[in-house]
């Protein structure tokens, strides 16, 4: 045996982790990441329980309030109180148990009042409170107001008795811990329009924003509800509909379900499913039922009314073009993949949203009939577009077939032909790609460099766009083609990575980039294929130790942690020229170090809004932004 084998299997070689150790050791677990998804995953946890006091019948009120600091919030509820009397078992208030303990709560029973609930593991608040820095619990019920004070997930006092008081909620108050997280400054836009969703879903629920950053106040209740946020989504999509009366149901016995669906001219496809009122933005069983539903009744439909498709066979892709749609359940027992709950997995949902969506548009369908016969022909123009892309793409297939791959001669390749392990770096400028080649994995990844800013392609043809040389080595480089001549079976990255300087040239050279994929080569996004590397903007000298911050904010909180009195010396890169090929690679290029954000789109009707405003023709919304905007920028962060 032999050292290392001895050590690991000695008592002393395990480490037990007790309490909430393990959220403060690996909160990703807990809350998939700490960035500012992350972050923002804290205030959902704390809203689901009061939204499952809603759905339960108890309260009817919620508000979340961003104090001034940026980095605080309150989130109070009319509901029954967290219980505050002491247990038996434990010797611990039902509050203190509720915020220190994981898996503690009153959703695991049968006959604890909870008959809908998003938080049935049982450790949103607990978690929270880890990862808090401070938090003050604050109850109202058996006729008094209660408080308890924690630090990093620890009690600093007991539940207190603060005085008489008739009503009944709860308010969290908490802190995010700054050692946890990259930044602990709320987004406003980020809270208010994730509350706003939800009372589309929850339409007898009141939610109110506090924003006293701004200081604004936003009623968001909206008793309209879903076919309501239906129309909202169309609108802010700005995309046509196809027939203008939408489709929406709803069943209030047993797993309660609520739809409504509308198809558009775009060709994407758009859904929003939701389980207790929580976003599954990964979908799951029931939005597969919904999907299969909408498929099936519309082939129903072409069937029952013999309509001549002229033997062209209608996928479930073809259907379900341009949908934009939004699905609600209330699931007793919801099977969430994970604790950020993004995927709904209880096998039975599939049959039951299915039986329910299915009957319920057929009949729609049926009593609709122009309706009916506009979305069909939507349907069928889908399919005879799909086919000739599949034409040309097979036509040119067959025209390049005997040619050798023409590939840029900038292109540093791999020697790796392996797809799912080779990545394409698309690096800024001779300089930085000089870097980016010495510093890279030859056998498995290649670096493109671009010469400046490309080509806006925001609003040109696919064919204008690559009349410019350097969209035009791109594509060739990714293999794929582009438009209608895209085909994904070409590609030869299984990464395509924009390495960028970490300033705002290289934020716009990014956007401009993404803006191409999603206009030209949008598979390459929606099948994951697309990332954007995160260079630093500094780096610090500390003695020996050498540290890496990517903007100005994580600069400061790296200084403000250093030691008082401690030198050190700050190093801002002009570009990624400047860095050594070896600090490249340990920062941005090496696997085990480096951290890459995934692109991926979750409105693209939003998406599609968004790089119209940022990078087309009309100036308005631009010019507009920037009014809006200049008075939240500091003049040192303008980069001029």
């Amino acid at each position: 045996m032999s050292v290392s084998e001895k050590n690991y299997t000695t008592k002393d070689s395990i480490q037990v982790l007790e309490g909430l150790e393990p959220v403060r050791k690996r909160p990703s677990m807990y809350i998939g990441s700490v960035d500012s998804k992350g972050l923002h995953h804290l205030v959902w946890e704390i809203v689901d329980n009061s939204v499952d006091e809603y759905l339960n019948g108890h309260g009817d009120v919620i508000t979340v309030t961003l104090h001034k600091s940026g980095d605080a919030i309150t989130v109070a509820d009319n509901g029954r109180g967290i219980p505050v009397d002491i247990d038996p078992k434990h010797k611990k208030s039902g509050l203190e148990l509720v915020l220190t303990v994981l898996h503690a709560g009153g959703k695991f029973g049968d006959t604890d009042g909870y008959h809908f609930s998003g938080g049935l593991h049982g450790v949103g608040a607990s978690v929270v409170n880890a990862l808090s820095r401070k938090l003050i619990a604050t109850v109202r019920r058996d006729g008094f107001e209660w408080k308890q004070n924690f630090v990093r997930g620890k009690p600093t006092t007991k539940v207190e008795k603060i005085a008489p008081f008739r009503g009944h909620g709860t308010s969290i108050y908490f802190e995010p811990d700054e050692t946890i997280f990259k930044t602990i400054k709320f987004n406003p836009e980020d809270i208010k329009t994730h509350l706003e969703d939800m009372s589309y879903i929850h339409s007898g629920l009141k939610i109110f924003f506090k924003n006293d950053v701004a200081g604004e106040t936003h009623d968001l209740t909206h008793p309209g509800g879903i076919p309501e946020y239906l129309q909202r989504m169309i609108t802010e999509g700005q995309k046509p509909a196809v027939a203008e009366v939408p489709f929406s149901a709803a069943r209030t016995t047993g797993d309660m379900m609520e739809v409504a669906v509308q198809w558009t001219e775009s060709t994407d496809e758009v859904i929003r499913s939701y389980v207790n009122g929580i976003r599954t933005a990964s979908g799951g069983t029931h939005e597969n039922g919904f999907k299969s539903a909408l498929v099936k009744a519309v082939r129903d439909y072409i069937e029952t009314h013999k309509i001549n498709v002229k033997g062209i066979a209608i996928t479930s892709e073809d259907v379900r073009e341009g949908i934009v749609g939004v699905l609600s359940v209330f699931v007793r027992e919801p099977m969430f993949q994970g604790q950020t709950k993004e995927r709904l997995n209880n096998p039975e949902m599939t049959a039951a949203v299915e039986s329910f969506v299915r009957p319920a548009l057929e009949t729609w369908l049926n009593s609709n009939v122009t309706a009916a016969n506009n979305i069909i022909y939507r349907v069928i123009q889908s399919a005879k577009a799909r086919l000739a892309s599949r034409e040309a793409a097979n036509k040119e297939r067959k025209t390049a077939g005997s040619r050798r791959l023409n590939l840029p001669g900038k292109l540093a390749d791999c020697k790796s032909t392996d797809v799912n392990k080779s990545e394409l770096f698309i690096v800024e400028g001779d300089s930085a790609g000089g870097s980016a080649k010495q510093g890279r994995d030859n056998l498995t990844q290649a670096v493109l460099p671009l010469r400046g800013k490309i080509l806006n392609g925001e609003g040109l043809t696919t064919t204008k766009a690559l009349g410019n040389q350097e969209l035009s080595d791109l594509v060739s480089a990714i293999g794929t083609g582009a438009g209608e001549k895209f085909d994904i079976a070409g590609l030869r990255y299984g990464k395509i990575i924009l390495l960028m300087d970490a300033d705002a040239d290289g934020h716009h050279i990014s956007t401009l980039m993404l803006d191409f994929f999603f206009r030209h080569m949008p598979e390459l996004i929606k099948k994951g294929h697309v990332y954007i590397a995160q260079p630093p903007l500094y780096r610090l000298d500390v003695g020996k130790e050498r540290l890496w911050a990517m903007d100005d904010n994580h600069k400061e909180e790296i200084i403000s942690k250093l030691k008082v009195n401690a030198k050190y010396d700050v190093t801002r890169f002009k570009g990624l020229g400047e860095m050594d090929a070896k600090d490249l690679r340990e920062t941005t290029l090496d696997r085990n170090s480096r951290m890459l954000l995934k692109v991926e789109i979750d409105n693209p009707l939003k998406a599609d809004e968004t790089f119209d405003h940022l990078l087309g023709k009309d100036a308005i919304h631009r010019y507009n932004e920037i009014m809006n905007n200049a008075d939240k920028v500091a003049a040192e962060e303008i980069d001029v």
